[in-house]
């Protein structure tokens, strides 16, 4: 993809330079929504004029999760100022849905300004505004030491990009009050908690919740203080100075702990703290959905045939059985995506279904859980789940009526029960 002419938006945060792009859309991929002192609270600052490149990503270790996807291409910087955001839109006059993507990653890893989540796709075929959020990861984002971190900073950076949107996005020809939030694994654990705080509730009207784990997965404070103990010894200083290589080696060796004690779990040691899901009136229009075979991922490459099964058979309990749960109890539309390539691949792993929604074909060019499929096989899905996606964020209905499976089979779609 290539740029052609520069554009300017000019929101009332500030005049924002980004580009228009050869397919038609217009660009701005290191918007400025924060900034924040290391383990405080966000706020709000003046964005950078500049949003041609794309915006750093949290300092981070390695994806978990890297032999299913593949390694990322042209990954963006990583620096502690990464509160920023892209925005990709078909015109800057109009007032569309707004799709506002919240990235998966285990509170560890992944950024909004990946290549892997150009929400390019989405914009063109939905007529819609995409939003795609970098927040703080990690000890980072997530740690819980008395007199250093309260936790829940990722949270609140996500909290504070969409008060952005609220505030900015009719400049880029977005309707502000109209706007979706999707996320997947940890970013659809994190939309659920958003939609469980009453200052984020009122800025969503719609969510659409892909591959949530458990939210009983949410750690208790006193778990999460035990685990910021270990991790403040393993940096041996004042983490507040250290380096952030200092603090990535630190979050390295707590990992290798925790994975230590039960080497079946998925749980990330950092994470939202002491928040209970729980939606109240009036309710969002909410979609929820999960792919068949969610814990196949992260059992690639364990080498122990006991450990490979204890975590792979944990899809249902973790993934499937919350899903439906939440989708009866809030009434909410259903999904199960069981589609598997033809040859090669992993079968419907978690973040399968993400090549489908978003990205480049450049950007998922290779990657193992796609096998040996071609890039028009997956847009012949691809282009059907993203009018399902943004006819949601336009009516809240997506097409099919109450649950809904995408697979292989030629309709591509067979109603639930």
């Amino acid at each position: 993809m290539t740029e052609s002419q520069p554009v300017t938006a000019r929101p009332p945060s500030g005049p924002v330079l980004g580009a228009s792009s050869d397919d038609g859309l217009l660009r701005f991929r290191g918007v400025r929504y924060g900034t924040a002192e290391r383990f405080q609270l966000p706020r709000p600052a003046e964005p950078r004029s500049d949003a041609v490149l794309p915006g750093p990503i949290c300092p981070q270790l390695g994806s978990r999760l890297e032999a299913a996807m593949g390694p990322p291409r042209d990954e963006p910087p990583q620096s502690e100022d990464c509160l920023n955001l892209a925005v990709v839109t078909p015109a800057l006059t109009g007032a569309r849905p707004v799709l506002v993507w919240l990235h998966g990653g285990g509170f560890l890893s992944g950024g909004g300004t990946m290549p892997w989540y150009d929400g390019g796709r989405l914009a063109a075929d939905g007529d819609v505004v995409v939003v795609s959020v970098n927040y703080r990861l990690g000890a980072l984002g997530y740690l819980v030491h008395d007199g250093v971190s309260e936790g829940n900073l990722g949270l609140a950076d996500q909290a504070l990009a969409l008060e952005w949107v609220r505030d900015n996005i009719a400049a880029f020809g977005g309707d502000p009050g109209n706007v979706t939030v999707f996320g997947q694994s940890a970013g659809a654990l994190s939309t659920l908690a958003l939609l469980s705080e009453p200052d984020s509730r009122s800025l969503i009207r719609r969510a659409i919740v892909q591959s949530s784990p458990d939210p009983a997965i949410i750690q208790d404070r006193r778990k999460a203080r035990e685990i910021g103990r270990y991790f403040v010894d393993a940096v041996g200083g004042d983490p507040v100075t250290a380096s952030v290589d200092q603090l990535l080696a630190a979050q390295q060796r707590t990992l290798r702990w925790n994975a230590a004690k039960d080497p079946t779990s998925t749980r990330p040691p950092f994470g939202i703290v002491d928040l209970e899901v729980q939606l109240s009136d009036p309710l969002p229009d909410l979609m929820i959905g999960y792919t068949t075979q969610e814990c196949e991922a992260f059992a690639i490459g364990v080498h122990d045939d006991g450990i490979r099964q204890a975590i792979a058979v944990q899809t249902e309990p973790l993934f499937a059985r919350p899903a439906r749960d939440l989708a009866q109890q809030y009434g909410a539309y259903s999904y199960e995506f069981d589609w598997t390539p033809d040859h090669g691949g992993y079968g419907a792993i978690h973040c399968l279904e993400l090549p489908f929604l978003l990205g480049t074909p450049e950007s998922w060019r290779g990657s193992p859980m796609l096998g040996d499929t071609s890039w028009a096989d997956v847009e012949r899905l691809g282009t059907q789940m993203r009018l399902w996606w943004t006819e949601f964020a336009r009516s809240g209905k997506p097409g099919p009526q109450s649950g809904f499976r995408i697979g292989n089979s030629p309709q591509r779609l067979e109603n639930t029960p």
